[in-house]
């Protein structure tokens, strides 16, 4: 078995309710990173800036007047405001899982697997619209997973299909929906009808237990599908590659045998989350699990874990500090991928 490099990052818990100060600074630490990111193929592949505001106008009008605060904030710069409306960015794949427990006290477990390096590692607090958000942050703005004070609670993963569309990268759109539904319902109506880029799945279940998952495709409306587990393909396997070297049937299957026990409680499914095949350790490949969170809607609270450690959240209770978390231990057991080739 390979050795794995060791790498580390450096989580932050961040709470400020409007746009201001705080967010800036973020900003600013980011914006030479995600400027390189955004321009890599060079600037006229990315869409003019009265193109983006229409997008956003259309599509999520209420997310203008924070989008709008956000770009004074980042200077006003035309690049910057294209940025931010992250609408057609550069394509960019992951693995992930995430899996719903419904019933009495519903909980939603996910698994974030991406390169550390590339991952802002920032829990921030927000009510950017009145309505409370605990989320992780991607893309300065948009959210990878999260919760609002509704006790809504969502998670992204990949879809498994290479195309790329017109439409809106996918953290955005669930910081949309926790800014904008209470309900697993009309949550998952949003995102069936916005556009997104790339094909994602997207996890809800909120305070009643309700949950389901969106198949979402570019240039197609998202499917809403009863289901309470996804990881990285949706009716089938269309990039064989990627499903191979991130284990994604074998992940699903994992999660679907565990849901049908009807002994199954909260902590043994984050128990499974922490343990291949659901945890990951190939971060020589990109797809190493960068963080896991459970989301608790009925207790409005989010819970960040790592291998021998957690990091508990609320919105009663709010924890703002930092944690410096280790990856490329040894893998508790045999995990075997394929390698992948990149998207252009």
């Amino acid at each position: 078995m390979p050795l794995i490099q060791t790498q580390s990052l450096l989580f932050r818990a961040v709470e400020e309710a409007r746009p201001g100060p705080v967010w800036q600074s973020l900003f600013r630490e980011f914006w030479p990173a995600y400027q390189s990111w955004y321009l890599q193929n060079g600037d006229a592949e990315r869409p003019y800036y009265l193109p983006c505001v229409r997008a956003l106008r259309t599509h999520m009008p209420e997310l203008l007047p924070t989008y709008e605060a956000l770009v004074e904030l980042a200077g006003g710069g035309d690049l910057e405001a294209r940025f931010l409306s992250l609408f057609c960015p550069p394509p960019y794949v992951s693995g992930c899982s995430q899996a719903v427990l419904p019933g009495e006290h519903p909980i939603l477990v996910r698994n974030y697997d991406y390169p550390p390096q590339l991952c802002e590692g920032l829990i921030l607090k927000t009510a950017w619209n009145g309505r409370q958000v605990i989320g992780m942050s991607d893309c300065a703005w948009g959210l990878l997973d999260g919760i609002n004070e509704d006790g809504l609670a969502v998670s992204l993963s990949f879809g498994g299909r290479r195309d790329v569309g017109e439409g809106f990268g996918v953290p955005l759109i669930v910081r949309y929906v926790l800014e904008t539904c209470s309900r697993t319902l009309d949550a998952a109506a949003a995102l069936a009808r916005i556009p997104v880029h790339m094909s994602y799945n997207v996890t809800l279940v909120d305070r009643a237990g309700e949950f389901a998952t969106v198949h979402m495709a570019p240039g197609k409306r998202g499917d809403i599908r009863r289901t309470a587990a996804a990881t990285n393909h949706q009716q089938r396997i269309e990039w064989q590659q990627h499903a191979s070297a991130t284990s994604s049937v074998e992940r699903h299957r994992r999660l679907l045998l565990m849901l049908q026990d009807s002994e199954l409680d909260g902590e043994t499914l984050i128990g499974a989350f922490l343990r291949p095949p659901i945890y990951s350790t190939a971060f020589d490949r990109g797809f190493g699990t960068v963080y896991s969170a459970a989301y608790w809607p009925n207790e409005g609270r989010a819970d960040f874990f790592w291998p021998g450690s957690s990091w508990p959240q609320s919105f009663a209770q709010f924890d703002p500090g930092q944690r410096l978390i280790a990856f490329g231990e040894p893998p508790l057991d045999p995990l075997t991928a394929a390698e992948v080739t990149p998207l252009p």
